[in-house]
């Protein structure tokens, strides 16, 4: 039975050590994937130790352990709640979604029509007013950090879209510095072409893929 437990309480641990290391991943990921090892491990040791214990209730314990701890290393506060609910209020009439994710992460999708014409990486117009309202909410977070994500359509061949889309999160990230986010809170990536939500056949659906993502994200 103690045997089981160790097991259990050791293989969780290893996850969590290994998934925090993966270079591959990122903050937010990490984070998530180390919460969901402690959390199984913790849960193994109160499963295997109460009510008398045993393999299967270590087992059971680390598989909801698990679960609960995944929550832990991204969490869901009165700030981001506020964040939100301060998001939705400006973008109201824009087109841009603004939603909570499965793993707490505050989620702004920018569309086209709000954030880059066909083949640019500067900032629109209608997307500043966005952008101001947004640092505003991250300069009164400071325990947040942000991950921007540039998207194309596919227009073009990759060789074109993937610098481009870096630099559509480049710029964003550029505009939110200028207003007092620190950038070292702000990561970047370039997708390109390679994550349409729509068809790339008709120019609706190339208006919805050139977009950029913004994830929020306040660790526990």
């Amino acid at each position: 039975m103690r045997k089981i437990m160790n097991k259990s309480i050791i293989a969780a641990t290893v996850i969590a050590l290994a998934a925090s290391g993966c270079a591959d991943m990122s903050a937010t990921q990490r984070g998530t994937a180390t919460g969901a090892g402690v959390g199984a491990g913790i849960g193994a040791l109160l499963g295997g130790t109460t009510g008398g214990g045993g393999g299967e209730r270590a087992a059971k314990g680390a598989v909801i352990g698990g679960a609960a701890g995944a929550l832990i290393g991204n969490i869901w506060s009165n700030r981001m709640e506020k964040q939100k609910q301060a998001m939705e209020q400006a973008t109201r009439g824009t087109g841009v979604q603004v939603t909570q994710t499965q793993d707490n992460r505050l989620k702004l999708e920018i569309p086209a029509d709000v954030s880059f014409d066909t083949g640019r990486s500067d900032i629109k117009a209608n997307f500043r007013p966005v952008l101001e309202r947004f640092a505003q909410t991250l300069n009164e977070n400071p325990a947040a950090s942000v991950t921007i994500i540039g998207h194309t359509d596919s227009v073009g061949d990759d060789s074109v879209n993937q610098p481009l889309s870096v630099d559509r999160a480049a710029n964003t990230r550029n505009y939110l510095a200028q207003r007092g986010v620190a950038s070292n809170r702000i990561a970047i990536e370039g997708r390109g072409e390679r994550e349409p939500i729509a068809s790339n056949d008709d120019a609706s659906g190339r208006a919805r893929n050139r977009r950029v993502e913004i994830y929020v994200a306040e660790r526990g």
